[in-house]
């Protein structure tokens, strides 16, 4: 008997198909393997990009904040000179002077203020706010309506509507009957 060799073909390769397909699939492996690779390849590279790019953003808002620091450090040098020159000139300077030595600084002081946006809270006469305001005290008061404010101990502050500190004030209340 003589063997078939379609069986022989079929006996050696038990998926059924020939040396022809088994070609084709290992290279289609190949090639699937190859862009499987490349993809992980490309996404290293994205994720190192990305990365990098939150350290720039870091090292930008770190520079962005020492830089506005030293812009208003540098106009305060201005205030800090005045202030020394009235101490230096203090005890030969008569009180008039050194009161003008004193309105000139803080007028100095005031531009700064306004160059940064630095606002100052003052409501004397305005209703009690406890988001701007620190109650002190409450003082009884015929002419003030209640819950306004009397007196301001000392000015609060805010920066682009933010609150620094808030204003220091007595607080009037209905007088007892």
């Amino acid at each position: 008997m003589s063997e078939d060799p379609v069986q022989n073909t079929q006996a050696a390769d038990p998926v059924g198909g020939s040396g022809a397909d088994i070609d084709a699939l290992k290279a289609a492996l190949a090639t699937a393997e190859q862009a499987q690779a490349g993809a992980r390849d490309q996404q290293l590279r994205a994720l190192a990009e990305l990365e990098n790019v939150r350290r720039r953003a870091q090292k930008d808002i770190e520079a962005a904040q020492r830089y506005a620091l030293e812009r208003i450090a540098g106009e305060l040098l201005a205030v800090r000179d005045s202030l020394e020159f009235a101490v230096q000139s203090a005890p030969q300077a008569d009180a008039r002077a050194l009161a003008e030595g004193q309105q000139a600084t803080l007028q100095l002081l005031a531009k700064v203020f306004d160059k940064f946006g630095i606002e100052r809270v003052e409501p004397k006469g305005g209703a009690f706010d406890p988001a701007l305001h620190e109650a002190v005290m409450a003082q009884e008061s015929a002419d003030a309506a209640p819950d306004s404010v009397l007196q301001v101990l000392q000015s609060g502050y805010q920066l682009a509507g933010r609150l620094l500190r808030p204003a220091r004030v007595i607080v009037a209340r209905a007088p007892a009957a």
